[in-house]
């Protein structure tokens, strides 16, 4: 019998790829509301980010979220996602 595949994806902060239930997902709605999908199931484009805060300012630092989504995010977002992600720890 062999194992199931652990399916990995790269964190947008650090840049190692993990496990993806590890991770956050960063999800641009087809709207192009930009936020946390903490389920994994929004509908979108998706991004990774480790659950760690400091990964997110690396992510923000280096405009990483801007590239993949190819859309500025404004800074109210990402607080919001630092908020939501500070609760979800």
């Amino acid at each position: 019998m062999h194992e199931r595949k652990v399916p990995l994806r790269k964190c947008t902060g650090c840049n190692e790829m993990k496990p993806k239930r590890e991770l956050v997902r960063v999800v641009r709605s087809p709207e192009g509301e930009i936020s946390l999908d903490l389920t994994g199931k929004k509908p979108g484009r998706g991004a990774y980010v480790c659950k760690d805060p400091e990964c997110l300012k690396m992510a923000r630092k280096a405009k990483r979220f801007e590239r993949a989504f190819s859309s500025a995010i404004p800074d109210e977002v990402y607080a919001r996602m630092e908020k939501e992600l500070a609760a979800n720890e």
